[in-house]
């Protein structure tokens, strides 16, 4: 039932330092956002912004929901009330306060919002001690713009007051259909039945089905995160997927105190499943907000580079993308395994900055239909997000088309468009001012001509991007470092943490020669390795050379 609280208040607050949304918006700690007038001072920043610029407020329909992660129930009671008082006709939330965060996409185009806070620090931990976040999507279902969160973090600069609702009133979550809150109308939905709804219409749902009748068999990590209740659903209750498929299927505020992002390292028991002679006949796994994916065939890591290639160059056995692909977009530091099946196909393929809302404008115009990053992170058109369980019903549609197993697919890829091997070193927590001093000292190097593990480098520059749609630049997207027989280093520093810095080196080499396709990543790439550790001294610079991650 909806509160009592109807009477406008306007609270006068003073602005925070630091509330410059990231690459997937604002995150930081939980103890941050719990700070009296944190939250309210952003959200307000925010919606400011928007009805400065006719997006929002009076008149308008705001889609709300998160991951489940802590203080996820109490951020979403604060945003409504923001939301009524600055004038919303109407708030969508999903039931107890989860909506995954393509699921979110989903809503916001689907039901004609004019835009939708996502709760989440995606793959995070979460928890009393862990993260928490916040960002805006637009009215076409994506992040918003780097103008649109510079104007955000602008406004919360200078801001001195915020509207809310007295008496602090709060939607029950907990049951569906509409109530209200103030003056604004709150419709409380299923978070499931849109998006399943949508990809009934992108995939040959039945031809899936037929593979479990025959006794496929599967494992999906949820990770206790978002995505449980969409693959209980789809997985299992659609599909017919054997129960206990998906295992790690509650959403828990701390992630039954795991670390929610789907790789090699974070979900290492699905990993030694899938590596072990128990192994079922496909695995994956999904992140906190549901929006990354892992992908494993019996004895087969697929690396998310090698997953964006494969899927494109089968789009059309997918009836939802069967003669309509028209481009391939990567982030910069993905591997370029996908721009050999774009050559091959006549395709656009675009290089982007990392975040997914460079994709955005690509999408609009049509320019793209598959896009992808290697942190895990596939999608398409069909929403404004990458979608962890889109792609693994992506992989499954593939797999019950072409009657092969994971391993057969990725070889016979190889066979066609060669292999490209590729890696992801990460160091994580390390102190920020000399994980600074490690980009600025590599920018200053004059590499070109020099040689790196015994091949001259023939490109090194700081990754710079102009979008060939709206014009908008980023520049400063991390720094490549090119040998002249096209193997390639990547480093940047990512801006998804909250605590320290992360450092990420991205390796690569194709090999064309089929006979050598079985090699390991780590393998094949450790000369690379060795001399990229040694030209970035990283034991003198942090006490060791080892990655915290490798994928």
């Amino acid at each position: 039932m909806a509160g009592t609280g109807n009477q406008i208040v306007e609270v006068s607050t003073k602005p925070f330092v630091g509330q410059k949304p990231g690459t997937s918006g604002l995150r930081k700690k939980v103890a941050v956002f719990q700070q009296p007038h944190y939250l309210e001072n952003f959200v307000q920043s925010v919606l400011d912004v928007l009805i400065d610029r006719g997006e929002g407020g009076p008149g308008k329909t705001l889609v709300v929901g998160g991951d489940g992660r802590f203080f996820n129930r109490q951020a979403i009671q604060t945003i409504l009330r923001l939301a009524a008082a600055n004038g919303y006709a109407k708030a969508i939330v999903g039931r107890d306060g989860i909506l995954s965060t393509p699921a979110a996409s989903c809503v916001i185009r689907g039901r004609k919002a004019d835009g939708g806070l996502i709760l989440s620090a995606s793959h995070n931990p979460g928890g009393p001690e862990g993260d928490f976040g916040i960002k805006y999507n637009v009215a076409a279902g994506g992040p918003a713009t780097e103008s649109l969160t510079n104007a955000f973090h602008a406004r919360s600069e200078t801001i001195e007051r915020y509207r809310t609702l007295d008496g602090k009133p709060e939607v029950d979550l907990g049951r569906e259909g509409l109530t209200t809150m103030g003056a604004m109308a709150v419709d409380v939905i299923d978070p499931v039945a849109d998006y399943a709804a949508l990809m009934e219409t992108l995939f040959d749902m039945e031809g899936i089905a037929g593979l479990f009748r025959e006794g496929f068999t599967m494992r999906f990590d949820a990770m206790h995160a978002v995505t449980g209740p969409y693959a209980v659903k789809i997985l299992e209750g659609r599909l017919g997927a054997a129960p206990g498929t998906v295992v790690n299927g509650m959403p828990l505020e701390d992630f039954g105190g795991g670390h929610p992002d789907p790789n090699l390292t974070y979900a290492k028991e699905l990993a030694d499943l899938m590596m072990s002679e128990s192994a079922p006949d496909f695995g994956a796994a999904s992140d906190g907000d549901g929006d990354r994916n892992m992908v494993l065939g019996r004895g087969v890591f697929v690396n998310p580079s090698d997953s964006l290639a494969v899927l494109a160059a089968n789009a059309e056995l997918i009836p939802g993308y069967r003669g309509r692909m028209t481009g391939v977009a990567r982030s910069m530091p993905t591997s370029r395994a996908v721009d050999r099946v774009a050559a091959k196909r006549g395709w656009e393929c675009h290089e982007t900055p990392t975040g997914w809302k460079y994709f955005g404008t690509l999408l609009d115009a049509g320019r793209v239909t598959l896009c992808g990053e290697e942190s895990f992170g596939t999608g398409s058109d069909h929403v404004r997000e990458k979608d962890g369980l889109w792609a693994v019903l992506a992989w499954l549609n593939v797999i019950a088309a072409r009657a092969q197993t994971v391993e057969q697919i990725l070889f016979d890829h190889w066979a066609n468009y060669g292999r490209t091997f590729y890696s992801r070193h990460d160091y994580e927590g390390l102190d920020a001012e000399k994980a600074g001093a490690l980009m600025d000292h590599v920018r200053s190097l004059d590499l070109k001509g020099r040689a790196l593990a015994g091949v001259p480098v023939v490109l090194h520059d700081d990754f710079s991007y102009v979008d060939p749609v709206d014009g908008s630049r980023a520049s400063g997207q991390g720094i490549r470092i090119e040998r002249e027989d096209g193997a390639r280093l990547v480093v940047r520093l990512s801006g998804t943490g909250t605590e320290g810095a992360t450092l990420r080196l991205y390796l690569e080499r194709y090999e064309p020669d089929s006979t050598k396709h079985g090699q390991g990543a780590q393998e094949a790439l450790a000369d690379l390795i060795r001399a990229t550790r040694d030209l970035l001294s990283l034991e003198e610079r942090f006490g060791s050379e080892t990655p915290t991650v490798i994928t």
